[in-house]
């Protein structure tokens, strides 16, 4: 046997977890419903994700809220102001119904 163990490896140094990318999954579904809203806006703009930008960050926001991803400012994650996101004639709270 190597002195990495039986199935290889160092055992003397602990796995880093990656910085992004790899976030727990809404097993209680406390955030389906910005999902969803995310989703028919993308299905409805011909999948044109800079249309539904606001419904996005909304998911965002509300797993964060959740703790199912780490609190960060949402310009860190190319969200400015909320004046430069909004589509003109879009209402933040309007749903789309498909």
């Amino acid at each position: 046997m190597s002195a990495g163990g039986a199935f290889g490896g160092n055992r003397g140094l602990r796995p880093v977890p990656p910085e992004k990318g790899i976030f727990p999954l809404d097993h209680m579904h406390e955030c389906d419903l910005e999902k969803k809203d995310y989703l028919n806006c993308l299905k409805s703009s011909g999948h044109q994700s800079e249309k539904c930008r606001l419904f996005s960050k909304k998911y965002l926001e509300c797993r964060m809220e959740k703790n199912l991803m780490a609190k960060q400012d949402m310009s860190e994650l190319g969200f400015g102001k909320v004046s430069e996101i909004d589509a003109p004639g879009e209402k933040p709270n309007e749903r789309i119904n498909n």
